[in-house]
């Protein structure tokens, strides 16, 4: 099967960046998208990006628009999530997803699933 490992996370100041990145391993899904998503401590988990396996569709965050970018290298079965502009409300434990989905923003048909990473933005 597939698995998913992020890293990238850690302390940041306001204003600053972070570039996350999650790798995939096992066996390669065709045509998956990959999406990040992050969740705060007593919150629901929350759509952030996704990226289409040909990285023609992609979709943001209206929280993050203009801020973040993903993306992906389908060769090294990694996707990527560039964070400018940080705030300390982007604070969260970020996951990256992975599935055969049309609609990006639908949690619920992602197969694949990170452990996390934590993002910590200070003031």
């Amino acid at each position: 099967q597939v698995q998913l490992l992020e890293s990238g996370g850690g302390l940041v100041q306001a204003g600053g960046s972070l570039r996350l990145s999650c790798a995939a391993s096992g066996r390669t899904v065709s045509r998956n998208v990959m999406a990040w998503f992050r969740q705060a401590p007593g919150k629901a988990r929350m759509f952030v990006a996704g990226i289409s396996w040909s990285g023609v569709r992609i979709d943001y965050a209206d929280s993050v628009k203009g801020r973040f970018t993903i993306s992906r290298d389908n060769a090294k079965n990694t996707v990527y999530l560039q964070m400018n502009s940080l705030k300390p409300e982007d604070t969260a434990v970020y996951y990256c997803a992975a599935g055969g989905v049309d609609n990006l923003r639908r949690q619920y048909e992602y197969s694949y699933w990170g452990q996390g990473t934590q993002v910590t933005v200070s003031s």
